[in-house]
């Protein structure tokens, strides 16, 4: 799907508008604090029902507002046929309703079956370079858009782990006991479902990264759970059984998915342990690129179009030289393959020289954005 327009009222500072948005390349150019991430993160808001910065939801409105309202209408770019929809968002007195065709959608995870998009930004570098929490957090948000269960296994562990620590530090030994099933099949569905996803992303990533990267040698990526790989049901209620009383000591939960580490390797050392900033904030890219390519995948192994989700791609040439700026970019869907991707741009950078004949183009100032007509 792809956005057809959106219209904005008291969203950060953007001005009160609805902005024409029918096409597959679409540049937003201006200098910084204009704006043009805060496009970005309402037509995410539009996708997902949340900010991909983390923010909350009462400190999005203009001017310490009360509230803020979004509308969209995307629609199918692949030739399928499907009709139109619209989307609307509107934040007011602390509570949110979230409307698709006008019915309220109760679980914010059914937006992930019309409308999907993965957002290319600078805190994206810690997927590469952060701690283990951060890049569970990536490959968690590639789970729940690869296959629409994990994000209920994930939710169920959650719930899980939270129980069960609680009873930890209480010291309720019978109540550990009692959640142990729960927490094991909620964590083996996590499991088995991560394996499938570094299997996914090993067939792309490497090829990709040195595509871009040329370092002579491919970086591969590891998944190490934190329970044993071939473990059973009745494997980790045993493991549970065993450490028990070490964790009732601590009062936490010391073993499980939410322990699990992905990395980045080169021959038997650890890459993210010896590459340069430049070559991390590659991985970031390429990860996004390699998630947005494993969701077209899947929606063809359902035998459905090959269907791309919306591209939102933040100043992310900014820090690439020449060379790998142009490599990055072969790697993006091309034109005609149904992906939306809008950029954003300083306008001192060289903006032109991507741009095509059906290019959307607006110069963003103060909020609000000004079409310089399809280049």
């Amino acid at each position: 799907m792809s956005f057809k327009s959106a219209s904005f009222a008291s969203f950060r500072n953007l001005a009160d508008a609805e902005v024409d948005l029918d096409g597959e390349k679409i540049f937003l150019v201006g200098d910084n604090g204009q704006g043009k991430t805060n496009f970005l993160e309402a037509l995410y808001y539009l996708c997902y029902g949340s900010s991909f910065r983390g923010a909350p939801d009462s400190l999005v409105p203009r001017g310490g507002g009360k509230g803020f309202a979004l509308k969209a209408r995307w629609g199918d770019s692949t030739g399928g046929g499907l009709p139109d929809e619209e989307i609307s968002l509107r934040f007011e007195g602390g509570s949110k309703d979230i409307r698709l065709n006008g019915k309220p959608l109760k679980d914010r995870k059914d937006l992930v079956r019309h409308n999907p998009a993965v957002v290319f930004c600078h805190e994206d570098f810690s997927f590469a370079a952060g701690d283990p929490e951060r890049r569970r957090f990536f490959f968690d948000q590639c789970g729940g858009l690869f296959f629409l269960p994990y994000i209920e296994s994930l939710r169920s562990y959650k719930k899980a782990l939270k129980q069960r620590n609680a009873a930890l530090k209480d010291g309720a030994w019978e109540v550990v006991e009692a959640l142990d099933p729960q927490f094991a099949r909620y964590g083996l569905e996590l499991m088995a479902s991560r394996a499938r996803i570094r299997d996914y992303f090993q067939r792309h990533f490497p090829a990709l990264f040195e595509h871009v990267a040329r370092l002579g040698s491919e970086i591969e990526l590891t998944y190490s759970p934190s329970w044993p790989r071939d473990a059973g049901f009745q494997d980790i209620l045993g493991l549970l059984e065993e450490k028990r009383e070490a964790e009732l000591a601590f009062g936490t939960s010391r073993s499980g998915p939410h322990r699990d580490r992905w990395n980045f390797a080169a021959g038997k050392g650890s890459f993210t342990e010896t590459a340069s900033t430049g070559q991390l904030r590659l991985v970031s890219l390429v990860l996004r690129i390699v998630q947005a390519r494993i969701y077209a995948e899947t929606a063809k192994d359902l035998g459905q179009a090959p269907r791309w989700p919306v591209l939102l791609l933040d100043d992310v040439l900014l820090e690439l030289d020449v060379g790998r700026r142009r490599r990055f970019l072969e790697l993006l869907p091309g034109k005609g393959e149904g992906a939306q991707a809008i950029f954003t741009f300083l306008p001192e950078e060289p903006w032109t020289e991507y741009a095509s004949g059906d290019t959307i183009v607006y110069k963003v100032s103060h909020g609000g954005f000004e079409n310089q007509e399809r280049l």
